[in-house]
C-alpha cells in the first residue's frame, strides 16, 4: 500500500511541475513581449510630447531649500528667505520644456546655469555664466530633471537682494530665468 501512496504522490508531484514550468513558460513569454498602454494613454503621451516641446524652457519649481535637494522633489522647501551672513543657500529647481537630442541609444539633453547676485535696486554685486551644467541620457526622454543650486556668499551687509539664476537648453536654445528674493540678517 506505501507504494501505491508513493507512486500517485509522484505523478500529483510531476503533474504540479508541469503545470508550474507551463505556467513560468507562459509568464516568460508575457515578460518577454510586453502588453502596449491602452489608446487613451498613448494619446496622452503624445499630447504630453507636444505640449512639452511647445512650452518652452519653464520652471514649475523654484524655490529656497532648507538643504540640498537628494532628487527629484525631494526637497523641504525653506520656510523663510532670511540668511546670515555667510550661510549657504540652497536653491530647487524643476525645469521643464527643454530639448533633446536623439543619440544611438535614446535621447540626451544639456542644459547650463547662470547666476547674478543683485541689491534690491538691481545693482550686479556677482555673476557667474556656465557654474552649473545638468546633463544626461537615457533610453527614454529624462523629464523629471531636478537641478540642486549651492550658493554662499560673505560679507553681504545685512539687508534685501535678489539672486536671478538664468537656465540655458543648449540642445534647443532656450533660455529662461527666475529670481528669488532673500534677506541678509547679519554676520553667521
Amino acid at each position: 500500500m506505501m507504494l501505491v501512496g508513493k507512486c500517485a504522490f509522484r505523478q500529483t508531484l510531476s503533474a504540479v511541475l508541469i503545470a508550474t514550468g507551463l505556467s513560468a513558460g507562459q509568464l516568460s513569454a508575457q515578460a518577454q513581449s510586453p502588453a502596449s498602454p491602452p489608446e487613451a494613454f498613448q494619446n496622452a503621451l503624445a499630447a504630453y510630447d507636444q505640449a512639452w516641446a511647445a512650452a518652452g524652457l519653464s520652471f514649475t519649481a523654484a524655490t529656497f531649500a532648507s538643504s540640498p535637494s537628494t532628487g527629484y522633489g525631494q526637497y523641504t522647501p525653506r520656510a523663510d528667505a532670511t540668511f546670515a551672513d555667510g550661510e549657504a543657500l540652497s536653491v530647487y529647481a524643476e525645469p521643464v520644456g527643454y530639448g533633446f537630442q536623439e543619440t544611438a541609444g535614446g535621447y540626451a539633453y544639456e542644459l547650463t546655469a547662470d547666476y547674478r547676485l543683485l541689491t534690491k535696486s538691481g545693482q550686479v554685486l556677482a555673476e557667474q555664466e556656465n557654474f552649473a551644467t545638468f546633463s544626461g541620457s537615457g533610453r527614454s526622454k529624462q523629464r523629471e530633471l531636478s537641478a540642486a543650486l549651492t550658493f554662499q556668499f560673505s560679507g553681504l551687509p545685512a539687508g534685501d537682494y535678489q539672486l536671478e539664476t538664468s537656465f540655458t537648453d543648449e540642445i534647443g536654445g532656450k533660455t529662461s530665468a527666475f529670481t528669488l528674493p532673500f534677506s541678509v540678517s547679519g554676520a553667521n
